[in-house]
């Protein structure tokens, strides 16, 4: 099995601000696999507080030997061998099981979803994400979310409520939140959470820091909002203490490893009666094309990474109303690939 990679730096329409930091673009690494004729796409989206670089992005492909796998791929067997070479690192496995979901997609002649057991009539809509900015660049960037139903507000600092009114002044659609582990005193966040409710949100994510299992635990059991793990919750591994400690969980690719275990997590969620929200990092139409296969066994989605990007090197997944359209492509369904962006 031939891999072929390529750096490329995904550039943001604005600055990107959360509770910790501020950034304008993500390293992105394209990878393309070659299997009996078939050609797989993966991308490792490398958000700087994850640790992954394009330096460690090869220094990990360099020791992959992917040659004893043949189909029908083992997906678990797979991981627990990317494991086995080095710890961490999600992303750039995210991408080598990415393009083999597109590969086994296209060897079956289904589009990933069909293989994952998605209907495509359950698609959730997907939000568009504000950063913390200035109320003036926050309406400018409310201008350019007007094709999506639901507005992602990111929280965290001293303006929270300033944020909130800002963008009420201009929409009155449902609102995500994600705090991005930015509050650190229980009473105050309660009190926030119930003025949050009155202002139309319909879930928060990561409220307190991902350590603080009772604080988070507190606040779940107090809100009449859902809360959901983030930062707290990468891998199916760390799932398992986070029941009754959360109402649900943000799956991400980047962090599982991929389409087969964000799966095995979405799986896990529903036995443990939580509720999920896909979501994803900055991302080129790759990546999220593979979230997009999931969505529909989720409660939400939150996969606008195309649309916060001004380089998307790819076509634009279809989206109307709100919602991704999944198309009856085989494999990943994506369009736009040229012979420059691979080495």
């Amino acid at each position: 099995m031939k891999i072929s990679c390529k750096p490329f730096e995904l550039l943001l329409k604005h600055p990107f601000s959360i509770a910790k930091f501020t950034r304008t673009s993500t390293p992105v690494m394209l990878l393309k696999l070659e299997y009996e004729g078939f050609t797989g796409y993966g991308e490792a989206s490398m958000v700087p507080y994850m640790g992954e670089s394009y330096e460690s992005a090869n220094a990990f492909l360099k020791q992959v030997d992917l040659s004893p796998f043949k189909h029908p791929f083992n997906f678990g067997e797979i991981i627990h061998y990317l494991d086995s070479i080095a710890p961490g690192q999600p992303a750039i496995k995210a991408a080598i099981d990415i393009a083999l979901n597109d590969i086994n997609g296209k060897i079956l002649n289904k589009p990933c979803y069909e293989v994952y057991g998605a209907d495509p009539s359950k698609m959730p809509v997907t939000s568009y994400t504000i950063g913390i900015d200035t109320p003036e660049v926050i309406r400018e960037k409310l201008r350019n979310a007007e094709k999506f139903k639901v507005i992602k507000v990111k929280l965290g600092r001293d303006n929270d409520q300033e944020i909130i009114e800002t963008i009420r002044g201009m929409t009155d659609a449902p609102l995500y939140v994600d705090a991005n582990q930015g509050w650190s005193d229980r009473i105050k966040a309660i009190d926030l959470i119930y003025w949050l409710h009155s202002q139309g949100v319909v879930l928060i994510e990561q409220p307190m820091d991902k350590n603080d299992l009772d604080g988070n635990a507190w606040l779940t059991e107090r809100s009449p909002i859902p809360l959901l793990a983030d930062e707290a919750v990468q891998r199916l591994a760390d799932m398992d203490q986070l029941k009754g400690a959360y109402h649900g969980i943000n799956v991400k690719l980047m962090k599982s490893c991929g389409m087969y275990e964000g799966n095995q997590m979405i799986e896990k969620a529903r036995s443990f009666g939580m509720k999920v929200l896909i979501g994803c990092m900055s991302e080129t139409s790759c990546a999220t094309l593979a979230a997009i296969a999931l969505a529909p066994l989720c409660n939400w989605a939150d996969l606008d990474g195309p649309w916060l990007t001004k380089n998307n090197p790819f076509t634009d997944p279809q989206f109307e109303n709100g919602k991704y359209v999944l198309k009856n492509l085989p494999g990943l369904g994506l369009e736009g690939v040229t012979s420059d962006l691979y080495l």
